[in-house]
């Protein structure tokens, strides 16, 4: 898209189909929502999880941030974004699913193995993704001799896995996993092969899903 105007009639299309007055399905939503799964993914602007998952509206309820990350439950006076969003679609909406989506080629998390953390002390994304600190070291201990491109492409797939670590510490969050009402799911995209995979626990490696 060149011109603000053509997301303009991207919504003026939006608005004469799926929003048309004779849809059953926003006839639905006008009652309220009710998604199955909570996704947080990527802001990368070539990742949006609606298009990625084919999704319509109502579906999914979505978190997005810098590296589709989740900061542990820390209970203080700073303003909790992603924590807040956590509560609403577990408490409250009650979803079924929670599913972390990373991708490969992500800035924030380049960022991180660049050393933004360390480079400038007022960064909000060195901030931010220093979340995911641990992920970063975890790689350069295990794979000190690989290439800076895969140890990215490895902490890309580490700091899912300690974002899903970050989620159970939210005690309301814990409970529900511990009665099996709600399971976590760690996804990760590679946009250069076009493939989805998913996090297997008993083999401890992310496997094709699609």
């Amino acid at each position: 898209m060149n011109d603000i105007k053509d997301f303009i009639a991207g919504f003026k299309r939006f608005q004469n189909g799926t929003l048309g007055p004779d849809t059953e399905l926003f006839e639905e939503l006008k009652q309220g929502q009710k998604p199955r799964a909570l996704l947080i993914g990527c802001s990368d602007s070539r990742v949006d999880p609606a298009i990625l998952t084919d999704c319509a509206p109502g579906d999914l309820f979505v978190v997005r941030n810098v590296a589709n990350l989740v900061p542990p439950c820390e209970s203080d006076a700073s303003y909790h974004g992603v924590s807040a969003a956590l509560e609403y679609a577990v408490c409250h909406l009650q979803v079924e699913h929670i599913i972390i989506m990373g991708h490969s080629q992500c800035g924030g998390i380049k960022g991180l193995m660049d050393g933004i953390c360390d480079s400038d002390a007022h960064s909000f994304i060195g901030k931010w993704v220093s979340i995911a600190q641990r992920a970063k070291e975890r790689v350069l201990l295990e794979l000190p001799e690989k290439s800076a491109e895969m140890q990215v492409q490895a902490c890309e797939r580490a700091a899912i896995l300690l974002s899903l670590d970050n989620l159970m510490t939210f005690p309301w969050l814990r409970q529900r996993v511990v009665d099996g009402t709600l399971k976590l799911h760690g996804w990760y995209f590679d946009l250069q092969a076009g493939t989805l995979s998913g996090y297997a626990p008993g083999s401890g490696n992310f496997e094709i899903l699609a």
